[in-house]
């Protein structure tokens, strides 16, 4: 039987009273200080390295982060970029409608705020693709507002520090994490400084010392007081999202050749890999043949090295064929036929946002030609 986690209406613990002192003075002598998103105070910058940490680590981030700045210094010119650019430089990131979002919320900030990312959390929270706990990380580190952040390294080490049990995700324990979160913030004199010291304390510490696996607990500031290491939980708590059996799809793709071009086709804006320039798809070989006829591809097909992605929720199968088209169909140059299909030089598929499974198969495919 589950112990039932902490609630608000408990008296506040001498660990409660003392944990954001005790983090903020921890998270200045052992916190990271040199992340490219640090030590400003410019909310466009801010916003994109929060939209990029969602489910994303900070290693993998830094690389994009640099390109997009590289690419779109301002929140104007991520407003004003086409959409397909924004996605060329996301692809391999994940999670696109993140992606989309990111494009969507720089144009209501440009049209509806003037340029100028609002300072609270609750308007902050109203613009595309910013949750509540991304709109406080904002607020905090942009505009040193108090707020509650509430992220997944967050809920970890309430969740060990205080023995929290259940499963984050599940709606009645992550309402009581956001309140005990609530409880823990710096006092209402504390400075902006400390504010955003105490914020980044959080992430520190879920990303460097209560990690996952292997937490270091011997040198959390916490030790002498959490509920995990005392009891021996570490790999317990938080408890896991309960088991479900991964389904698996399977997809036939056309890797369909003029020469050293290939024929992408755009994504539906929504669903997996939305808005992404792919290869055409089929839901089995015959349906894929009939598709690259219509294409004006010779008969055959040629079998590639079949792919296996791993979405969160399911895998994805991937069988590829190869064709070329016939000599009376050849492709009528590399302009989009129709905005939603386009013939592309192999030596020119960096320009175009592709799924990571996709980019794969065609940088062989360029390897092997080029």
């Amino acid at each position: 039987m589950s112990v039932s986690p902490i609630v608000t209406e408990q008296p506040v613990t001498s660990l409660q009273a003392a944990f954001a002192a005790r983090l903020i003075a921890w998270q200045r002598r052992h916190g990271r200080h040199d992340l490219p998103w640090q030590n400003t105070r410019d909310p466009y910058r801010i916003w994109l390295s929060e939209i990029m940490l969602q489910q994303t680590q900070v290693s993998t981030v830094i690389p994009y982060y640099a390109k997009f700045l590289a690419r779109f210094p301002d929140v104007a010119a991520l407003a004003s970029a086409p959409i397909d650019d924004v996605m060329a430089l996301w692809a391999g990131l994940g999670y696109y409608s993140r992606a989309r979002n990111l494009h969507r919320c720089a144009q209501t900030v440009l049209e509806r705020h003037g340029g100028a990312f609002p300072a609270s959390p609750e308007r902050l929270a109203e613009l595309p693709g910013i949750g509540r706990s991304t709109a406080a990380a904002i607020a905090s580190f942009a505009f040193g507002e108090r707020a509650t952040i509430l992220d997944g390294n967050v809920k970890r080490v309430l969740a060990r520090v205080f023995g929290i049990e259940g499963f984050p995700g599940e709606k009645r324990v992550e309402n009581d994490l956001w309140r005990l979160a609530e409880r823990l913030m710096p006092a209402l004199e504390a400075s902006n400084d400390d504010v955003s010291a105490y914020t980044q304390g959080l992430m520190d510490l879920g990303a460097t010392l209560c990690v996952r696996g292997k937490p270091e607990c011997a040198r959390c500031p916490f030790a002498a007081d959490c509920v995990a290491r005392a009891t021996g939980r570490q790999r317990e708590l938080p408890a896991a999202r309960p088991k479900k059996a991964v389904p698996t799809r399977r997809t036939w793709m056309l890797v369909l050749r003029d020469g050293a071009c290939v024929l992408l086709e755009r994504r539906p804006p929504s669903g997996i890999w939305g808005g992404l320039w792919s290869l055409p798809e089929a839901a089995d070989e015959a349906s894929l043949a009939e598709r690259a006829f219509a294409f004006g591809a010779e008969p055959g097909f040629e079998r590639l090295a079949p792919l296996v992605h791993t979405f969160t929720h399911f895998k994805l199968d991937i069988e590829p064929r190869c064709a070329e088209v016939g000599r009376a169909s050849g492709a009528a140059g590399i302009e989009a036929c129709d905005g939603q299909t386009a013939w592309v030089p192999l030596a020119q598929i960096d320009d175009y946002g592709l799924p990571a499974p996709v980019r794969k198969l065609l940088d062989g495919l360029r390897g092997s030609l080029l």
